[in-house]
């Protein structure tokens, strides 16, 4: 495959998780902005903007939900905005067209135009609903009408990558402020979690379930382990010499590093340190990602998250 090619599909991929990921973060944080008039605003909409890696708007004193709104949904110029992930899932799309179905081009293509210039108040919820379900689809029509050949691979290592990135974020906000941290209820149902933690554990959400639920179950497609998991997979399908002696590829060491630093260290360590530990996370995406550049996309290098590279 083309280096051209496979670099457009991990993107795709990445960008695509991407939009769904900031949807679910900014829906939990803006409606609970809205439901406890007890947490300040500025304090956690700033908190917001630095998890998400964007900075908040210059020459504001009082940074309100408009502004995260206009700075991580709408702002077309912001690598962590809905509205940039959406606008460049489309451009890849195009430049892979010989490769890309009609069926995804068309729903890519669809997904941009329709992006708003601007959000109303009201209208919010809805807007990440509907992200949410042009993501759904995006995805379903590739899952359901590509071969799992190296094309499949490369989308669906974007995909793993960035929804252990996603989530990790996601894990993260939980330790905003210690007044306007989310509850584990809402962090499960964020992720659509809520149903299969229950069926799993039968029983409210605790701390220590939840985070275990998300962090650690092999079973859940939106844990940190199962995305981490199944990017090893797509890597070790892409390039099958890597693992023959030890791990010498890059990718797989960063991967294997941090699954086994997170799944043999105890739960309760995890959670009295759960910011810096999803920052670890974060950093090894960050770390796979250039791995993946370097090694199968030598010829450009475009930014993933603001700071992500030094």
């Amino acid at each position: 495959m083309l280096s051209r090619i496979a670099e457009s599909l991990f993107w795709i991929g990445r960008y695509i998780e991407r939009s769904d990921g900031t949807a679910r973060i900014l829906d939990v944080h803006l409606q609970l902005l809205l439901e406890d008039p007890w947490i300040d605003e500025d304090t956690a909409c700033r908190s917001l903007l630095s998890v998400m890696g964007s900075v908040a708007p210059e020459g504001v004193a009082h940074v309100r939900r408009e502004d995260v709104l206009a700075r991580l949904a709408v702002d077309r110029t912001n690598p962590s905005s809905i509205a940039y992930a959406l606008t460049a899932s489309r451009e890849n799309a195009r430049r892979a067209r010989e490769i890309v179905s009609t069926e995804l081009w068309e729903t890519l293509n669809t997904t941009n135009a329709r992006m708003p210039r601007r959000l109303q108040t009201d209208k919010v919820h809805e807007f990440f609903q509907w992200v949410r379900e042009r993501a759904a689809l995006a995805v379903g029509i590739v899952d359901s009408s590509t071969s799992r050949d190296e094309a499949w691979q490369f989308f669906t290592l974007g995909r793993s990558i960035e929804r252990t990135d996603m989530t990790a974020r996601l894990l993260a906000t939980r330790s905003l402020t210690e007044a306007s941290g989310p509850s584990w209820t809402t962090i499960l149902r964020s992720c659509g979690a809520y149903e299969a933690y229950l069926r799993t554990y039968r029983g409210m959400p605790s701390a220590r379930n939840a985070a275990e639920f998300l962090l650690l179950d092999r079973l859940f497609p939106r844990s940190i382990i199962y995305s981490i998991q199944r990017a090893e997979e797509c890597m070790s399908a892409i390039d099958p010499r890597a693992d023959r002696v030890g791990h010498s590829n890059t990718v797989l060491r960063a991967l294997g590093q941090i699954r086994n630093d997170l799944e043999y260290r105890p739960i309760s360590e995890i959670l009295g340190e759960l910011p810096l530990h999803m920052d670890r996370v974060q950093k090894v995406t960050r770390e796979a990602s250039e791995a993946i550049r370097g090694r199968f996309f030598p010829t450009q290098a475009e930014p993933s998250w603001i700071g992500e590279i030094s």
